[in-house]
């Protein structure tokens, strides 16, 4: 909750530390990991309310939560696929090369089966490591959504979102009672993938023009109005045709000509 309620008293995100207003803090061991990462003040990971009712009554037995965040950061870089490893496909390489270089989005059209997906999920792995305070803002709307993993406690690698065609305009921008991040912010700071791009509802496409423009969302609410984070690289692909072999060397396109 008090990570929550720091994110949501200040959007977009910064790393301004907390230390000044609190100087200890009692999180769930799930959560300890994460917690740490808050600069000036002490974290104790319990696991039950009985843990946290002999902190509070003796003030023993329960040791701060100590991690230091370069070290964390770099054991958490770690990608599971490589551009290195793809062989071929020079062209479609250097495409996407120069468009991490200069941050561009980018649309991949080609037949089924000729790795446009492929080459996608390995775009993070050629941009640029993460920053410390570029961890931290990610782990942030991470946390928020509900998708941190508790064991590592921060988001080393730049995201990878790759969201099916039937998602909903609300679960893609974010939304819900109590706003939460959608997929162009749960993307922040890395890679957004669209598959399939004509299968994509038009409403749907429609509501990426501001992130796209501005590099946050806004979604406002009777009781609230909230700003998240949605800077991203653009990646799409999609067929050439209904059947996909319209101009492939090997296979005839069955698309009927008009």
């Amino acid at each position: 909750m008090a990570v929550y309620e720091e994110f949501a008293g200040r959007c977009p995100l910064q790393s301004k530390p907390i230390g000044k207003k609190l100087k200890r803090l009692v999180v769930p061991e799930v959560n300890a990991r994460e917690g740490a990462m808050v600069t000036g003040a002490d974290v104790y990971p319990v696991k039950s309310l009985m843990d946290v009712i002999h902190f509070v009554h003796t003030g023993n037995g329960i040791a701060p939560l100590k991690v230091d965040g370069d070290t964390l950061l770099s054991d958490c870089q770690q990608h599971l696929v490589d551009f290195k490893h793809v062989r071929g496909q020079q062209t479609a390489k250097r495409a996407l090369e120069i468009a991490c270089a200069g941050g561009h989005n980018i649309l991949m059209i080609g037949p089924p089966a000729s790795g446009k997906t492929m080459l996608a999920k390995r775009m993070p792995t050629i941009l640029p490591p993460f920053t410390f305070e570029e961890a931290l803002e990610t782990t942030k709307i991470h946390s928020v959504a509900g998708v941190l993993d508790s064991r590592a406690g921060l988001v080393g690698v730049r995201p990878f979102r790759s969201p099916h065609h039937t998602i909903s305009d609300a679960r893609l921008i974010g939304g819900g009672i109590v706003p939460r991040p959608g997929e162009v912010s749960l993307a922040h700071n890395g890679v957004l993938f669209l598959d399939e791009l004509p299968e994509f509802p038009r409403n749907v496409l429609e509501v990426m023009r501001q992130p796209l423009e501005d590099g946050t969302v806004c979604i406002a609410r009777a009781s609230m109005s909230l700003t998240f984070p949605a800077r991203f690289m653009l990646a799409t692909a999609m067929n050439p045709c209904p059947c996909g072999f319209h101009n492939d060397r090997t296979r005839e396109c069955h698309c009927r000509r008009r």
